[in-house]
């Protein structure tokens, strides 16, 4: 087993949304919801966790979610691909595809629930989707996790026992119905103050509406 993947060599500094991702939005605070089994989470939180200065990371059930899919969205494997491959290009960023996708991965979830609820959340969601999406590892396999946790300094007893605790499935579908009230139909989703962003392609447009807030509270 290698190191976590570090993504810090391969970006390049000044892409074409960069402007858009800088520190302006300081002081807007930011929910992201995602399922780690979706490469758009590692491709969106790989920008929001620069974007913003406080997120809540938020794990959702995305199958929840799939009563409302749409095309080239959560349940269409060929148009997920596709548009992956294309935005990973756009951002330069590497991509691979884990042996078992699009499989789910429930434990993953539930250590990312309690990574958030530990204060570690976005470490533990750039570490396992880098793992799962730049590595092509499984996140469901148990040496994998504990690469993940290790990288975003939980303590590992605590983590593994939180990925085998089924109870933590209940608020992740909670999120995702708070989302599905909220009109979105597709995972990643932002909620910025007052507006929620779905879908990976969405996101540079929830950082120009924080950049706007920030603004206007002079921040």
């Amino acid at each position: 087993m290698g190191d976590v993947i570090r993504l810090d060599d391969r970006r390049v500094r000044r892409r074409p949304d960069a402007t858009a991702l800088g520190s302006v939005t300081s002081g807007v605070r930011a929910e992201f919801f995602f399922d780690l089994a979706s490469p758009f989470t590692y491709l969106a939180a790989e920008r929001v966790e620069r974007a913003f200065d406080v997120v809540t990371w938020t794990p959702a059930c995305a199958r929840t979610l799939r009563c409302r899919a749409v095309p080239g969205a959560e349940g269409d494997a060929e148009g997920i691909v596709a548009q992956a491959r294309e935005r990973a290009a756009a951002l330069r960023l590497p991509l691979e595809w884990p042996e078992r996708w699009p499989a789910p991965a429930p434990a993953a979830m539930r250590m990312a629930h309690h990574a958030e609820q530990a204060g570690r959340g976005g470490a533990f969601v750039l570490a396992a989707t880098r793992l799962a999406f730049a590595g092509g590892f499984d996140l469901d396999d148990v040496e994998i996790l504990t690469e993940a946790a290790a990288a975003a300094g939980l303590p590992l007893d605590d983590a593994l026992r939180a990925a085998r605790e089924p109870r933590r499935d209940g608020a992740m579908e909670a999120a995702a119905r708070r989302l599905l009230s909220a009109g979105a139909d597709r995972l990643p989703a932002l909620h910025i103050e007052r507006g929620v962003f779905w879908g990976v392609d969405r996101v540079s447009d929830a950082v120009a509406t924080a950049r706007l807030h920030a603004a206007a509270a002079g921040r």
